[in-house]
């Protein structure tokens, strides 16, 4: 009777331990695959030529966004687009255009990623030319109005400002520019590059008449003068001239 206990309990050890080491098995075992294509990065729709717009509490455009094509994929609710447009708009400030190869759409739709040939372009405004900014990537949070890159990027401020670096974050609401490292820039004065005042083209003058020249309207015929010992030509052919004779003195 005593050693029928001391059997038991080793087995009822090793039989807890084997469901233990059981559950920590399929603790850490990633979970199995559905077959019923949920999983999968399909897009569940597709938009051709598709516009958004969005505006504020008091009906003030926002900003629009427009796209060539729109995939939405459901497993991680992200839109993609192609040849994305996007064009943001603020009370009092100049607007700003951005457009790309590629684009991405967070799911809560706060983030916008743009992918390749990404151009950026601030209208002039003001006393302020017109800005553009050139990089490979660029992600726009569209409420705060921010834009950021670490890509490298190219800004031409107009007339002649040029500006590289590697990363930016513009803060369209603080106006603020932040250039983060490797930053080379050429600027160029303004007022230098103003195009001078064009001088009146001097007037021209009639062309002097020469005095020598006699008018028109002046010419005389002169008539020949026959006291001069010339004798005067007939009027006509038929004109005839005749001689008197006189007699001789007895």
């Amino acid at each position: 009777m005593l050693g029928r206990p001391t059997i038991l309990f080793p087995l009822a050890l090793l039989a807890l331990l084997a469901l233990l080491t059981l559950w920590i098995e399929r603790s850490v075992q990633p979970p199995e695959k559905k077959m019923d294509g949920s999983t999968r990065h399909d897009p569940d729709y597709i938009l051709n030529n598709f516009t958004t717009t969005r505006t504020d509490i008091n009906g003030n455009l926002k900003y629009v966004l427009s796209a060539a094509e729109m995939k939405h994929y459901p497993d991680d609710d992200t839109t993609e687009l192609q040849k994305p447009h996007f064009t943001q708009f603020s009370v009092e400030k100049p607007y700003t255009q951005i457009e790309s190869d590629r684009g991405f759409v967070s799911s809560n739709g706060e983030n916008i990623q743009f992918l390749g040939n990404v151009k950026v372009v601030r209208q002039a405004f003001k006393d302020r030319g017109e800005m553009t900014v050139t990089t490979t990537y660029l992600n726009v949070v569209p409420d705060k109005e921010i834009a950021t890159t670490d890509r490298p990027v190219v800004i031409h401020q107009a007339p002649e400002t040029v500006i590289n670096a590697n990363g930016m974050v513009y803060n369209k609401k603080m106006k603020t520019l932040e250039l983060q490292s490797r930053v080379k820039a050429h600027y160029v004065n303004p007022a230098k590059t103003k195009p001078a005042a064009a001088k009146p083209a001097p007037a021209k003058k009639a062309p002097a008449r020469s005095a020598s020249k006699p008018d028109s309207k002046a010419k005389t015929t002169a008539k020949p003068n026959n006291q001069a010992g010339q004798a005067a030509k007939p009027a006509n052919n038929s004109t005839r001239i005749r001689r008197t004779y006189e007699p001789a003195s007895p």
